[in-house]
């Protein structure tokens, strides 16, 4: 799958197919490696974005007895590849996947009765919403999911974020330092050569 994103002057593809976990890069990681002259830095050079300003919210969530039937339909209605499992209470209780309904039901001729709850991944690793942008790499790139549910200050699921969101974020930086670039070069072509306007010499 091709995912083509155009920031000001800027025009960047990445092509990560469905089961691929794409090199994370981690764009502020504090102190002098994080971008402190833009906005996405405080004035400590700190990262001051949330991750939850680049969630997806509200998400859609089923029932751990939703059958796994139900559950296509309801991925192919709401147009998403995962749900959301929680119970009466709200409380998360695992995540299932467009895969998982491949490789863990149709693959097995598995009943398409079978609840959920059988074929979800259980154990799910989450964000806080109040957890930077920064943590989020982190969080990816060590775990190596593609898909991060976000708790809100109650443990319930406020919203969900993936590896495409946070490309949204890189773009963004990239614009934001490269943006006053190439606006000085469209402005004054002879700037990417030298004062003369003469390209520079090559060996």
């Amino acid at each position: 799958m091709s995912r083509l994103a155009v920031a000001p002057g800027l025009a960047l593809l990445s092509c990560v197919g469905p089961d691929r976990h794409p090199p994370m890069p981690d764009p502020c990681l504090g102190g002098s490696h994080c971008l402190e002259n833009t906005p996405r830095s405080n004035e400590k050079g700190e990262c001051a974005v949330k991750a939850s300003e680049y969630m997806m919210s509200p998400v859609v969530t089923v029932r751990p007895d939703t059958s796994a039937a139900q559950a296509a339909r309801r991925m192919r209605q709401d147009s998403v590849g995962c749900l959301l499992v929680v119970d009466d209470s709200g409380d998360l209780r695992g995540i299932v996947t467009d895969r998982d309904l491949v490789m863990r039901c149709l693959a097995l001729d598995i009943p398409p009765d079978t609840p959920v709850s059988r074929l979800m991944t259980p154990s799910v690793i989450t964000l806080a919403s109040t957890d930077d942008i920064r943590t989020a790499y982190r969080t990816f790139r060590r775990s190596g999911v593609r898909r991060l549910p976000v708790m809100d200050e109650n443990g319930h699921v406020a919203g969900l974020l993936t590896i495409d969101d946070l490309f949204l974020d890189v773009f963004q930086r990239l614009a934001d330092v490269l943006g006053p670039v190439a606006w000085t070069v469209l402005r004054d072509p002879s700037d990417s050569y030298g004062v003369s306007g003469d390209p520079p010499d090559t060996p």
